[in-house]
C-alpha cells in the first residue's frame, strides 16, 4: 500500500515524461516556451481578425451604398451594373467569412498541438522527488512502532512469551499463527487489519502474566500496548487517505495511455516521426531550439487545416475538431486529477491535527508537518490545478 501511495504521487509528476532524459538537469521552463508560442498564435489570429472585421465592415458599407443607389436609380442598365457589383460584394464577404473560419480552425488546432506536446515536459518531474520521498519515508516510519524508543526490546519479550506459551492457550496459538502468516516478528509489527484484535488480546495476556514485582516492566508494557493501539488507529486513518491515491493512480494511468495515443495520432497528422520529435523536443535542452521546433509544429498544424479544406471541402473541419476536443479533454482531466492530488494532500493536515499533541506520536507528527509543508510548497510552485483547468477551458477561439 505504501509503495502504491508513493507511486501515485510520483506518477503525477512523471506523467507525460516518457522519453525524456531525466538524468540531466531540470528542463528549461517549458510553460514559458508554450506560452510564448501561444502568444505568437494569438497575435497572428488577432491581426487576421482585425483584417477580417475591417473587410466585412467595408463590404457591408459598400452593399448598403449599392442598395441605396439601386433603389434610387431610374436607369435599368445602371441598376443591373450595380446589382452585379452587389453580388460581387456578397461573394467577397462570403469568401472573407470562410477565410475567417479557416483562420479560427488553424489557430485552434495550432493551440491544440502546442498544448499537447508541451504537456510532455511541463510537469517538471524532478522538482518534487526529494520532498515526496522524504515525506512518505517519514510517514511510513511513523506508522511502524519498531521505530519508537524501547519498543523493539519490549516487543521481542512479548514475542518470546507468545512462542513459549502458545501451547497453553488457544488464543496465543492463533496469535502466533497469525503473526507468522503476517511475515513473522522480524519484518515489523502488523498493526492494521483484522489481525490487530488477536495482537491486542495477546499483548493484554502478556501484561496480565507479568509478575507483581516487575512494576517497571508492567508500566512499560502498558505504555507499549497503548502506543501500538495509537499507531494502529493512525495507520487506519492514513489508509483512508491512501484509498484515494489508488483511484488517482488508476486515473493517471488511463490518462497516460490516452496521452500517448493522442500524441502519436497528432504527430502522424502533421507528418512528424516520433524519433524526430524525441530528438528535437523531448531530449532537447536548448530553449531556443525547442521554441523554434514548437513554431515549426505550429506551422505544420496550420498547413494541415489548409490542406484539409482544399482536399476535403465538405468535411475538412472534422479531423482537426476531433483532435482539438481530445487535447482539451486531456488537459481538463489532468487538471482535475491534480486538483484531487492537491485536495488529498490537504487531508494529511486533518490527520496530523488529530495526533500532534499526543505524548508518544507528537514529535514525529511535527516532523511530518515540516516535510508536508515542503511537499505542498513544491507542488504549489510546480503546478496550479485550477489555473490548468481554466486554461484548458479557454484553449480555443470561437
Amino acid at each position: 500500500m505504501k509503495k502504491l501511495l508513493i507511486s501515485a504521487v510520483l506518477l503525477c509528476f512523471v506523467f507525460l515524461s516518457q522519453g525524456q532524459n531525466t538524468a540531466t538537469s531540470a528542463p528549461p521552463a517549458t510553460q514559458s516556451l508554450r506560452d510564448k508560442v501561444l502568444d505568437d498564435i494569438q497575435k497572428s489570429f488577432t491581426s487576421k481578425t482585425k483584417s477580417f472585421d475591417s473587410t466585412v465592415t467595408q463590404l457591408d458599407q459598400r452593399m448598403s451604398a449599392l442598395d441605396k443607389s439601386i433603389t434610387e436609380s431610374k436607369d435599368a442598365k445602371d441598376k443591373a451594373d450595380k446589382l452585379v457589383k452587389r453580388v460581387q460584394a456578397v461573394e467577397e464577404k462570403q469568401k472573407a467569412i470562410e477565410q475567417n473560419e479557416l483562420n479560427i480552425f488553424q489557430a485552434n488546432y495550432q493551440s491544440a498541438i502546442v498544448n499537447l506536446v508541451s504537456m510532455e515536459r511541463e510537469i517538471k518531474p524532478l522538482i518534487l522527488f526529494n520532498s515526496t520521498k522524504a515525506f512518505f519515508n517519514s510517514l511510513n516510519a511513523t506508522g511502524n512502532p519498531l521505530n519508537y524508543d524501547g519498543y523493539t526490546k519490549w516487543y521481542n519479550s512479548y514475542a518470546a512469551f507468545v512462542k513459549e506459551k502458545k501451547a497453553e492457550s488457544p488464543a496465543l496459538t492463533v496469535t502466533s499463527n497469525l503473526l507468522t502468516f503476517a511475515s513473522g516478528f522480524s519484518k515489523g509489527v502488523p498493526v492494521t487489519g483484522p489481525i490487530t484484535s488477536a495482537l491486542f488480546s495477546s499483548m493484554t495476556t502478556y501484561i496480565d502474566n507479568i509478575g507483581k514485582k516487575e512494576k517497571a516492566l508492567k508500566a512499560q508494557s502498558e505504555e507499549m500496548l497503548t502506543l501500538t493501539m495509537k499507531i494502529s488507529q493512525f495507520n487506519y486513518d492514513n489508509n483512508r487517505i491512501e484509498n484515494e491515491w489508488e483511484a488517482i493512480t488508476a486515473e493517471l494511468q488511463d490518462l497516460q495511455k490516452k496521452y500517448d495515443k493522442s500524441l502519436k495520432e497528432n504527430l502522424a497528422i502533421i507528418k512528424i516521426t516520433p524519433a524526430d520529435f524525441d530528438n528535437n523536443f523531448s531530449k532537447e535542452n536548448d530553449a531556443e531550439k525547442r521554441y523554434q521546433y514548437l513554431t515549426k509544429l505550429r506551422d505544420l498544424a496550420a498547413g494541415f487545416v489548409t490542406n484539409e479544406k482544399q482536399n476535403n471541402p465538405k468535411e475538412w473541419r472534422q479531423a482537426a475538431y476531433i483532435q482539438m476536443n481530445d487535447v482539451q479533454s486531456l488537459k481538463q482531466r489532468f487538471g482535475q486529477v491534480t486538483f484531487r492530488i492537491s485536495q488529498n494532500l490537504l487531508k494529511y493536515k486533518e490527520l496530523f491535527d488529530k495526533y500532534r499533541n499526543d505524548p508518544q506520536l507528537g514529535s514525529r507528527i511535527k516532523d511530518l508537518e515540516i516535510k508536508m509543508r515542503d511537499l505542498q510548497e513544491s507542488f504549489d510552485k510546480t503546478f496550479d490545478p485550477l489555473e490548468y483547468i481554466n486554461s484548458a477551458n479557454r484553449m480555443f477561439k470561437v
